[in-house]
């Protein structure tokens, strides 16, 4: 379950690592125009680039207000941002992932700050009153939940990440929200949700009938010249200037916790032409160069560089303060618990206080961080996968420790120990006398619909046979497509599985009518002999039930309600399912 919301979810891990202590401090000089980014933390940043054994690199902005008033921006770039060995620089571009969050909730906040909007829209505006097609399956929730209480995600609704395809838009996912489950009650307990996000995106159509993403370039990146920062692949590819995403397959890091293995370089995640679901959660694409300007923009309160008002200091003062509790206790001792705004999280590093968020999509990693207090704010953008989150927090937490004169803390070290206890426990292999399930393997392949998921079209491959109507497409593209996905040996359904994390979803009989389930992502090879391999996070189940003449079936532990959330109870299969997938022929 962590390892599939791992590539899917658009949310940092939240912890923090650095380098040796050994290494010699040098604090960074008071007057005006000093870089901060000198050739020793060059060289530094590097070497943590190295420790990681990183394929890619990190773009790297600093922000920090001089002592005569004028502000001080540096970017660069550090390691490879593409296959062919090309270095990532200032203008490279990034995937954001979750760092898009905040412009989606400071975009809401304009339009709260718009005073000619009849009928006025505020923080506690209830959704229910601002879209009509609004509801959840918690009457409470649908009725009651508010602009804060979405921002904040406290619906009751865990993450169902898998629940909505790439190229779906707001429109589409929204009407969907009342048939998924909740795992906790309205406003119990802070549960990340990303089509809360989502809906947020939607207010400048449904409000002033404006495109999401015209509304945040028009309003935010145009007047702030945030010239290098889009939302969709197709204008970034333009530019000459889109890193390459790196993944690091089967490394053995039970051996080395930080192992390459084989490193595959895939396709930008996300390649949806024009307005897309993901927008609101994670749909930003930028550079470490724009990114300094967005710090200065954030520490100055909304305020452009020609010190014009772009985004008012209530709003962007609003979605920093804490309203739900994310850390409840401190992942480590330089560190305190954290608490949730909007697209915010608010804690202490090393007693100083920050404002930052973390962003993931498949093969990019970024962290932007802000400590008001000292007017210094940093963004580490990073594009692997795997180690994308340790390398941000190293490489930001280093340049945090020399700008504040503190011993360095060796943040690489810990990321190691942690690594190491990731190695997961061998799967258990399927027993040759394994029990056979309620009904014949034939009957299970066929359509299944669950009304928020959409439709599975599940094929039977067991001994060379096939059985469904989706085989005679998925039969011819496996050889080449999905290679390895099939073993003859195990009666095993497979159907095309398209959402943020998955193009394929297969269910391997393990016994009865329990079956291992795996999500398959299938990528074009962008180096290397071989057209197609396929990235497969499994370790997870699905269970079937027979009910008569009816059958269908619930995954397993997919929906990703967080820490300390019970898992549905019933007795029967569909009275506890997360998500219930029922056969309709």
């Amino acid at each position: 379950m962590r390892a599939l919301l791992s590539v899917a979810a658009l949310l940092w891990t939240g912890a923090t690592f650095g380098l040796p202590g050994s290494q010699e401090v040098f604090k960074i000089p008071k007057s005006n125009g000093d870089a901060i980014l000198t050739p020793e933390l060059d060289a530094t940043i590097s070497d943590i680039l190295k420790e990681f054994k990183t394929p890619g690199g990190v773009g790297v902005a600093v922000v920090r207000k001089n002592r005569d008033g004028t502000w001080h921006l540096e970017s660069k770039g550090y390691g490879n941002a593409t296959v062919n060995g090309d270095e990532v620089t200032a203008e490279t571009l990034f995937a954001i992932g979750s760092n898009s969050k905040l412009f989606d909730v400071l975009a809401t906040g304009l339009l709260i700050s718009n005073e000619t909007l009849n009928p006025r829209v505020s923080w506690t505006s209830k959704i229910a009153s601002l879209i009509p097609e609004w509801k959840l399956m918690d009457p409470v929730a649908s009725s009651e939940s508010t602009i804060v209480d979405l921002m904040s995600h406290r619906t009751g609704l865990p993450r169902h990440d898998f629940m909505a395809p790439l190229n779906a838009y707001t429109t589409d996912i929204i009407p969907r929200l009342r048939y998924l489950r909740p795992s906790t009650g309205f406003r119990e307990q802070l549960q990340y949700n990303n089509h809360m996000y989502t809906v947020l995106s939607h207010l400048p159509r449904a409000l002033i009938n404006v495109q999401y993403e015209d509304f945040v370039r028009d309003n935010i990146l145009v007047p702030l010249g945030m010239n290098s920062s889009m939302f969709f692949y197709a204008d970034a590819v333009k530019t000459g200037h889109l890193a390459d995403s790196f993944i690091r397959e089967n490394p053995n890091i039970s051996q080395d916790p930080f192992a390459q293995g084989t490193i595959r370089a895939i396709p930008f995640w996300d390649r949806s032409p024009t307005g897309h679901v993901i927008s609101g959660a994670g749909g930003i694409i930028s550079s470490s160069r724009d990114m300094a300007v967005w710090l200065q923009t954030l520490l100055m309160e909304g305020k452009n560089q020609q010190n014009e008002t772009v985004i008012p200091a209530e709003v962007i003062r609003k979605v920093a303060t804490g309203v739900t509790i994310y850390n409840p206790v401190a992942s480590f001792p330089e560190l305190s618990p954290v608490v949730y705004g909007g697209g915010q999280m608010r804690g202490t590093y090393r007693g100083y206080e920050k404002i930052e968020h973390g962003g993931a999509t498949n093969g990019f990693r970024t962290q932007i961080t802000r400590f008001p207090s000292e007017n210094f704010g940093v963004a580490v953008l990073s594009n692997e996968d795997d180690l994308g989150n340790s390398i941000v927090e190293s490489v930001k937490n280093r340049i945090v420790d020399e700008v504040f004169g503190l011993e360095p803390i060796d943040w690489v070290s810990r990321y190691r120990q942690r690594r190491t206890k990731e190695v997961a426990p061998p799967a258990i292999p399927r027993s040759k006398n394994a029990e056979a399930p309620a009904v014949p393997y034939a009957e299970l392949a066929g359509t299944y619909i669950n009304p928020a998921y959409g439709t599975l079209d599940f094929c039977l491959f067991f001994e060379n046979k096939t059985t469904g109507s989706a085989c005679g497409t998925l039969a011819k593209i496996i050889p080449e497509q999905l290679p390895g996905v099939i073993d003859p040996e195990v009666p095993t359904l497979l159907a095309r599985w398209d959402t943020m994390g998955s193009t394929h979803l297969r269910l391997a009989h393990y016994s009865g009518d329990v079956f291992n389930l795996t999500a398959l992502e299938s990528y074009p090879t962008l180096q290397g002999p071989e057209k197609y391999w396929v990235r497969k996070i499994e370790g997870l189940r699905a269970e079937f039930e027979v009910k008569g003449g009816n059958i269908g079936f619930a995954p397993i532990d997919v929906w990703g309600p967080g820490d300390d959330v019970s898992s549905p109870e019933g007795s029967t299969v569909e009275e506890r399912a997360e998500v219930w997938f029922a056969k309709t022929q």
